[in-house]
């Protein structure tokens, strides 16, 4: 099939910027989206079990009935859900690709960040 998937924030501002970025990156039509707030810090702190599941749960929906081989997590400027400067988003990106790395062994998961000027660069 013709997708990939993204754990992004909630933020409508990121959207589209990641969207395009995914399609050209890895070549597909569709991404399919799964939205929260600060969803890096959900996955790096874990400490919500039933919100670490229900992310896994629509991304096994995307893996499992879409052939999404691709997934990227994001953080962003000016998080509302996870307010706080670049560099502990960056580490909660880390981490939550680490965790992420571990449930799907055979994905591609890159992490991307998305500037000021609402720019999407893979980190």
């Amino acid at each position: 099939m013709n997708f990939c998937t993204v754990i992004n924030c909630m933020d409508g501002r990121v959207q589209l910027p990641v969207i395009h970025y995914l399609q050209q990156r890895f070549g597909v039509e569709y991404v399919d989206t799964i939205t929260e707030p600060g969803p890096c810090r959900i996955l790096a702190e874990r400490t919500n079990a039933a919100l670490v599941q229900s992310i896994l749960m629509r991304l096994n929906i995307s893996v499992e009935k879409h052939g999404s081989q691709n997934l990227a997590v994001v953080g962003h400027h000016d998080c509302a859900g996870n307010p706080v400067n670049r560099d502990e988003q960056m580490q909660h990106l880390q981490q939550a690709i680490e965790f992420l790395r571990g449930q799907y062994a055979g994905m591609e998961i890159i992490g991307l960040w998305v500037d000021e000027q609402w720019q999407v660069e893979e980190v």
